[in-house]
């Protein structure tokens, strides 16, 4: 395997780790690393999680590290393309997506595990995004915007 092939599949792993369980600290998210059988030295590792955006953030069971742009869920890349726009009342995110793609859209938004996103109900070509806060609106259609690129 190339360094550039082994770089994408420990950021690829480091991803999926932070998406499926919370992590804490450097040293558990290298031991989880080394149990998939992939060895990283911790200056690699803090390389790694700056370019793949990692933030640690309050979550219910303490801090955690989620990718930033998908708050450690699943990437959003893929989801792109099939946005069209994002806009807001001031209450509610309303997503535009190509025809029959609204339910693939919402459900990446929803296991993204966005903090400003409460949840999201998708017809054919139209999301409504809940905000997690009564006021919250306007912040989590900016960061869609920024996260999918509009």
């Amino acid at each position: 395997m190339g360094a550039e092939s082994a770089t994408a599949a420990r950021r690829d792993a480091i991803r999926e780790i932070l998406a499926r369980q919370p992590v804490a600290n450097q040293e558990t998210l290298r031991r989880q690393l080394a149990a998939r059988g992939i060895r990283v030295a911790q200056a690699t590792l803090s390389r790694d999680m700056a370019a793949l955006g990692v933030r640690r953030a309050a979550g219910p069971a303490g801090p955690r590290y989620l990718v930033d742009g998908d708050g450690g869920g699943l990437p959003l890349e893929p989801v792109r393309r099939l946005v069209d726009a994002v806009e807001t009342n001031g209450l509610l995110v309303v997503v535009r997506t190509k025809a029959s793609t609204a339910s693939t859209v919402a459900r990446a938004l929803d296991e993204a595990g966005l903090p400003e996103l409460l949840g999201t109900l998708a017809g054919d070509d139209t999301i409504f995004a809940a905000p997690s806060t009564a006021r919250g609106a306007g912040g989590l259609a900016r960061r869609l915007k920024k996260i999918l690129g509009l």
